[in-house]
């Protein structure tokens, strides 16, 4: 029989590598959204034209 040890390293190293990556985006992911608040906030007004006929 195999030794399962080398697939519990090997699945340790790619959970610890996706929560790393997570972490990094969702980091990455506040700094956007802090740097770009101001557009969320801001009311654009649109002017309608009406056709005169």
């Amino acid at each position: 029989m195999k030794a399962h040890k080398t697939n519990t390293v090997i699945s340790k190293l790619v959970n610890r590598f996706d929560d790393q990556l997570l972490n990094i985006l969702l980091e990455d992911f506040r700094n956007f959204r802090e740097r770009n608040q101001f557009m969320n906030n801001k009311k654009v007004t649109v002017q309608q034209t009406l056709p005169l006929a």
